[in-house]
């Protein structure tokens, strides 16, 4: 079964994660804030197309279906 997030969730939960960020580095808040954001960051980064193309995960010219 695939879930498919949407792209403005998506938006929303990377603001979300520069704002963590941020507050990691002011002591604002704790520690562990900073572990979701580098995971949730590493996720988004893995999506990537040039990472997929890299690991052979993706074609590397996608042609459009006729």
């Amino acid at each position: 079964m695939s879930s498919h997030v949407s792209e403005t969730t998506k938006h929303v939960l990377d603001g979300f994660s520069v704002v963590t960020v941020l507050g990691t580095l002011a002591d604002v808040l704790p520690s562990i804030a900073a572990v979701f954001t580098i995971i949730w960051t590493g996720i988004r980064i893995y999506e990537t197309d040039t990472v997929q193309l890299l690991l052979g995960k993706k074609p590397i010219a996608d042609e459009p279906n006729e």
